[in-house]
């Protein structure tokens, strides 16, 4: 980083909770990496074909093979993604999951956003949200 861009920056720490605040996003910074890196090792193992025999035959048991927090295990299991995210999942990472549920990314995605199927399908055939009030949490959006 030059000298300009640490000014504009400042303290990293409110740089990075600025990200915080926009609606409906989670970027993946070190940070959730760090805390998300046991759960996407996980879906990564799912890439094998027998590790998603393995899984599919008794998911709680192949879970408890991983270093994952019991809430990392149970949005897993409840296929609740946008708790993933939250506890430190890669989009791309948890794809594997949805995959071996033969899922495609459409669906899964679709269920994220609290619309069925068609209409996210539509949404995003049409350009996809308006970034009309979603810019700022704390603005109000």
């Amino acid at each position: 980083m030059t000298g300009a861009d640490k000014k504009d920056v400042g303290d990293i720490h409110a740089y990075l909770a600025e990200f915080d605040d926009i609606p409906g996003t989670r970027v993946f910074t070190a940070k959730r990496a760090r805390q998300g890196y046991q759960l996407n090792q996980f879906a990564m193992s799912l890439m094998r074909p027998e590790n998603r025999e393995r899984w599919k035959a008794d998911e709680r048991a192949y879970l408890e093979g991983w270093k994952l927090s019991e809430d990392q295990k149970q949005a897993v299991l409840d296929r609740d993604y946008n708790r993933l995210l939250d506890l430190g999942g890669n989009i791309y990472f948890l794809s594997k999951i949805f995959s071996s549920d033969g899922q495609s990314f459409l669906q899964a995605v679709s269920t994220m956003s609290g619309m069925s199927l068609e209409d996210y399908a539509e949404m995003m055939i049409a350009g996809g949200r308006s970034p009309q009030g979603q810019r700022s949490i704390k603005d109000k959006y």
